[in-house]
């Protein structure tokens, strides 16, 4: 499985807007495609910043949309009056959900670097190690991995049932992100938290 994350950087009062358009015209046409298995979308309403996440069956299917989505995120971006716009693909190495999100859900995002000759005892590390102990935290719902192989980075985002689930895992959150940290070698580039605003996931289990 795939992923394209399109993180727009715009106006905090234009984020509703932002919002309604992909529900309304983006994810109507995603549909539409062939080998796509969903599409998310996260918002932080004060920062401005939103990422829309479109899931994909293979690599092919991904690459095939690119042109297909091109006037779709120039018009999320106006909509967002967008300071910046930044693309980037993925790789979906783990997916695995507890519970389903409903409204009010929020998400923690990390993004890390790591040597690219570790990527795959990363990736190992975060299923076997990091995974379970995940689970254990009040309000968890679900977890994905996503790893570019060519660069070394990776995208963690954990939901969680309600904003006060997410700020109540904060500390124990940490504490597992510093171990697992210093376990696999990978570095911390940005934490960043989002309401989950949209969910529309078909993309099956991958833990």
């Amino acid at each position: 499985m795939y992923a394209r994350t399109t993180t727009v950087r715009g106006d905090p009062s234009a984020v509703d807007d932002g919002i309604e358009y992909c529900r309304d015209a983006v994810w109507p046409m995603l549909q539409n495609m062939s080998g796509c298995v969903g599409m998310s979308m996260l918002a932080d309403r004060e920062g401005g910043r939103c990422i829309v996440t479109s899931a994909w069956a293979a690599e092919e299917a991904m690459r095939a949309s690119a042109e297909s989505v091109r006037d779709s995120r120039s018009k999320a971006a106006e909509m967002l009056r967008a300071d910046s716009v930044d693309v980037q693909e993925w790789e979906i190495a783990v997916l695995h959900r507890a519970h389903p999100t409903g409204d009010g859900a929020c998400t923690r995002v990390t993004w890390t670097e790591a040597p690219m000759d570790k990527m795959d005892g990363v990736i190992d590390a975060f299923r076997m190690s990091l995974l379970p102990k995940m689970e254990e935290l009040p309000g968890f719902c679900s977890v994905s991995l996503m790893v570019d192989r060519s660069t070394g980075r990776a995208s963690t985002a954990v939901t969680y049932e309600n904003r006060d689930a997410l700020m109540r895992s904060r500390d124990a959150a940490g504490a597992m992100r510093d171990q697992f940290m210093a376990a696999t070698g990978a570095r911390i580039t940005e934490v960043a938290e989002f309401e989950l605003v949209l969910a529309h996931l078909r993309v099956p289990e991958m833990a």
